[in-house]
């Protein structure tokens, strides 16, 4: 089933979110959704609070970039209760983009190279070492459940010169592609 985006502006994408148990309620059908939703989107990555959800799972599948990095092809994983544990290399730059961020792609720095441990959907324990985009894509999809964005990573200059952007975003004033829930506050009538 594929379920509404959540826009920039909710506060579910700043909270911190919560580890899940392996008897979850409707663990596997969650996942499937992501899926299916990430799919319909066209994205790489999706995680729980992009639909609303404050629980600690995101799933990837950086197949698209296999032209760039072709150990890339078949790359998708569902990552439970993850942890990165290190982050190394030189800084490099990229385009990222998020799909409760439509229309928007930022330069980004990030360290090329992560060891991440995890729990995979049937809830085996994993540790495991990424390099380039897959690393990249897993370090986007975690900052979602520690309630980072990835304009947090930008200038005060940058932000101010896509603010208005964002402001579009979190009042609802996009049209993007693909079905989003825009985040209604009390203070704000739409």
């Amino acid at each position: 089933m594929f379920l509404p985006i959540v826009a920039y502006g909710d506060p579910i994408l700043k909270q911190v979110a919560e580890d899940i148990s392996s008897d979850h309620q409707n663990l596997k059908e969650l996942i499937e959704n992501m899926y299916e939703t990430m799919y319909a989107s066209h994205g790489v990555g999706l995680a729980a609070p992009q639909i609303g959800q404050s629980i600690r799972i995101f799933v990837i599948d950086c197949s698209p970039f296999e032209e760039d990095e072709p150990e890339l092809s078949g790359f998708k994983k569902t990552f439970i209760n993850a942890e990165i544990l290190e982050e190394e290399g030189e800084e490099w730059l990229f385009k990222e983009g998020c799909l409760s961020i439509p229309e928007v792609r930022e330069e980004v720095s990030r360290q090329p190279k992560i060891t991440i441990r995890y729990f995979d959907e049937d809830f085996v324990e994993h540790t495991e070492t990424y390099e380039g985009l897959a690393a990249r894509v897993i370090q986007h999809e975690y900052d979602h459940i520690e309630g980072i964005l990835f304009t947090d990573y930008l200038s005060p200059l940058r932000k101010r010169m896509i603010n208005r952007r964002l402001g579009d975003i979190r009042d609802g004033k996009i049209t993007p592609e693909y079905r989003m829930r825009f985040y209604k506050s009390k203070k704000r009538k739409r």
